[in-house]
């Protein structure tokens, strides 16, 4: 775990529970894709870039989940680089807290208030095209989290983000957080098309050919969506659907589960009303849903 391993010609990226992408910019200065979860992945990073050499001038975030900004903080005080993310992504990486208060849907209690959701405050600026290393472009992957992008070096190298999972998180879990599936799906249907020299997704396999885990991960976001479909023929409240889901996939209720799992139900119900295969109803004070 965190080691270096090269991509493709200047690109990179660094083992991890959430892959790091590293590219060089030139024999002494790199800049990084995301940077870990935490004040130690920061630690590890700084050791690989002490090892080599380098230099770290910036930080682009893909998108602002705690495990791909918990490094921010630290590596910022320790380097001063700067740290770009996209959109919305930015105040999130600039106050997050926002992270667990939008996935709880109010403060968040103590149980949420920690690094797997909450991250250091880092001093991130907004990403824009011109503050990009030569040869490296923006790939909007919007879905999974609000302003979510991928990007393409100069060395056909492209860092995937969250936008897909390995086909044994799926196999194993079932289902994977999704803020906005219908976005979530338009994206898979894009990346499977692309080309590219090397795919780095941050939890998958690096790869040559991203296309057939796509659509892996597009059948499984259908199946999930059937599954729901199937719950709702008796009307229930959202939390009666998460329960059911928890149960179908056999997973384990924690405090942390409960948000991720349930903020991505709710987004699937909200998919499939506005698709008019759902409803909702009040019954007894209670918003329920039912399928058409």
């Amino acid at each position: 775990m965190f080691e270096l391993r090269e991509a493709k010609g200047n690109s990179y990226y660094i083992e991890s529970p959430a892959k790091i992408g590293l590219v060089k910019i030139n024999d002494n200065d790199v800049c990084l894709i995301d940077s870990g979860s935490d004040k130690d992945a920061g630690r590890k990073v700084r050791q690989i870039l002490d090892a080599n050499g380098w230099k770290l001038k910036s930080i682009f975030n893909t998108h602002s989940n705690a495990d791909h900004i918990g490094g921010n903080s630290y590596l910022q005080k320790q380097t001063g680089c700067r740290i770009y993310a996209p959109g919305i992504e930015c105040s999130f990486a600039r106050h997050p807290v926002l992270e667990p208060s939008f996935l709880y849907g109010g403060y968040p209690f103590s149980d949420l208030r920690h690094k797997f959701l909450l991250a250091q405050e880092s001093d991130a600026e907004y990403l824009s095209d011109d503050v990009l290393p030569e040869g490296m472009s923006v790939i909007p992957l919007p879905g999974h989290f609000f302003d979510m992008v991928g990007f393409r070096t100069s060395d056909d190298a492209v860092y995937l983000a969250d936008c897909l999972s390995s086909r044994e998180t799926l196999d194993k879990y079932g289902i994977t957080f999704i803020y906005d599936v219908g976005e979530y799906l338009k994206t898979l249907e894009m990346v499977k098309t692309m080309e590219a020299a090397v795919f780095i997704p941050a939890h998958a396999a690096a790869t040559e050919d991203i296309a057939e885990l796509a659509e892996y991960n597009i059948g499984r976001v259908h199946e999930t969506a059937e599954r729901i479909l199937s719950i709702c023929r008796e009307a229930l409240s959202a939390d009666g659907v998460i329960q059911k889901i928890f149960q179908t996939y056999g997973l384990v209720m924690s405090a942390q589960q409960y948000v991720l799992i349930g903020s991505t139900v709710r987004s699937y119900l909200s998919w499939l009303k506005d698709n008019g295969q759902l409803e909702t109803v009040i019954e007894d004070s209670m918003l329920l849903w039912r399928t058409l």
